[in-house]
């Protein structure tokens, strides 16, 4: 309990931050890193030397994080830049995702692992259609918070009422994703109204800045209540003197507690065994929870090799038809027939794209059938067919074992981003059962 405690104080936040183009989300980025004194003075050096090559008297703290030299030029965010920083109170990861349509497949990238999603609304704008896109996204990816971040507050009079239908639209849009925790925050980053430091503007609002909410939102989620899931990435062997049996599985635990003792079973074979031992940096330990790295010993000398799952609880039932929400992520269309390598977890198998069911509209979560394939940025239902069996979960019920990719097998190019199951509650299709028969020798 003490670790626990300990880790807990330390805690780490990844979020991601999204909005569209023009409504400041470089400037609120570069405030939040400035203002949280996490710029180090060579670098605010730099900014301000490149703001005062573009004719800007003050520091444009947007160049904090548009790192590329097309971003600065064009003034926009084109890549997915990654910043961390920390405050007393807790690390961050932060990642900061471009607003163009056309580049969805950079924020499904940096909100993946996102436990936030900042969305950012221009005040004089309100909810726009790139604003429901990003909410869509981060319901796909189920990112479990997600913050409104009102900006350019300082532009419509700091007013309430017009803070207030912005947050009462976005909130009910966002709910019926499924997204069950919002905040609506009203800034000014350019000012740095409530960003870091409370706002002398906006009496009206009580509560908390931007910062003080990434500080205070509840991180992760209690692992005692997962099933445990282990992906074996290593087996240990060192058959030396010392240790001339030692049989180890080494990875990182995906969810869930192990304990020694717990029966166990390794999926795909479906073997059952219990925990005999955990090591975790060179210490034997009677508990490991994730997302901690250890190896572990098992009672019985079974078949375990890298690739496999080690799973407690109720364990996911090994399958080779697959059926899973994606989005493309290459420049290559993504057709039925298409042999493609499938990576989940630490295991890759060879995979066979049987049927594109539909691809989904993302602005009205519309089903449109039909497609022949899928176009990069394009989100849609896939069924796939796999060479070995694979133990996925309910991507709704485990993000880390539910997701995977699709990788070209003639250049490791990756393709496509999955997730198995259902992408939205508001969404439905049925597969189609007809088997496809090309590429029968792939699978």
């Amino acid at each position: 309990m003490t670790a626990v405690q300990d880790a807990s104080a330390t805690s780490l936040l990844r979020f991601a931050t999204a909005g569209s183009v023009d409504d400041g989300k470089s400037t609120l980025v570069g405030r939040l890193l400035h203002d949280s004194k996490s710029v180090l003075a060579d670098q605010l050096e730099a900014v301000e030397h490149a703001s005062r090559n573009r004719g800007q008297e003050a520091p444009d703290l947007a160049l904090l994080t548009d790192g590329l030299r097309a971003e600065r030029e064009q003034g926009i965010t084109i890549d997915v830049a990654y910043r961390y920083f920390a405050t007393a109170r807790r690390r961050f990861i932060l990642a900061d995702t471009p607003g163009h349509v056309q580049y969805t497949r950079n924020m499904v990238t940096g909100a993946s692992t996102a436990e936030l999603a900042v969305v950012l609304v221009d005040a004089r704008n309100g909810v726009v259609e790139q604003t429901r896109r990003h909410a869509a996204v981060a319901a796909l990816l189920r990112v479990p918070h997600v913050v409104l971040a009102v900006n350019k507050m300082d532009l419509v009079d700091y007013a309430e009422p017009v803070f207030a239908a912005i947050a009462e639209e976005f909130t009910a849009y966002a709910a019926s994703l499924g997204v069950k925790d919002v905040v609506a925050v009203p800034i000014s980053a350019l000012a740095g109204d409530n960003v870091v430091e409370p706002s002398a503007h906006m009496d009206w609002y009580g509560g908390p800045t931007l910062l003080e909410h990434l500080e205070t939102v509840p991180v992760g989620s209690d692992p005692g209540i997962e099933p445990a899931r282990f992906p074996v990435q290593y087996v240990i062997r060192p058959q030396t003197e010392a240790h001339p049996d030692y049989r180890g599985y080494a990875g990182q635990l995906a969810s869930g507690v192990l304990r020694v003792g717990d029966r166990v079973t390794v999926l795909p074979s479906g073997h059952t065994t219990t925990v005999a031992g955990i090591d975790a940096l060179g210490t034997e330990t009677d508990i490991a929870w994730a997302p901690q790295s250890v190896t572990v010993r098992l009672a019985e000398d079974i078949d375990v090799s890298r690739g496999d799952l080690i799973a407690a609880g109720a364990a996911p039932v090994p399958t080779k038809d697959i059926e899973a929400t994606v989005c493309h992520l290459n420049e290559r269309t993504l057709r039925p027939g298409a042999k493609v390598l499938l990576k989940h977890t630490t295991r890759t198998v060879r995979a066979l794209v049987k049927e594109i069911s539909y691809r989904i509209d993302i602005d009205t979560l519309e089903q449109r059938s039909g497609a022949d394939g899928l176009e990069v940025n394009d989100i849609g239902h896939v069924v796939l067919r796999t060479a070995e069996p694979l133990a996925l979960d309910d991507y709704t019920d485990n993000r880390r074992t539910g997701s995977f990719l699709l990788i070209d097998p003639a250049d490791g190019t990756t393709l496509t981003a999955g997730m198995a199951g259902e992408a939205f509650e508001t969404v439905r299709a049925v597969a189609d059962d007809t088997d496809a028969n090309d590429g029968e020798d792939w699978v």
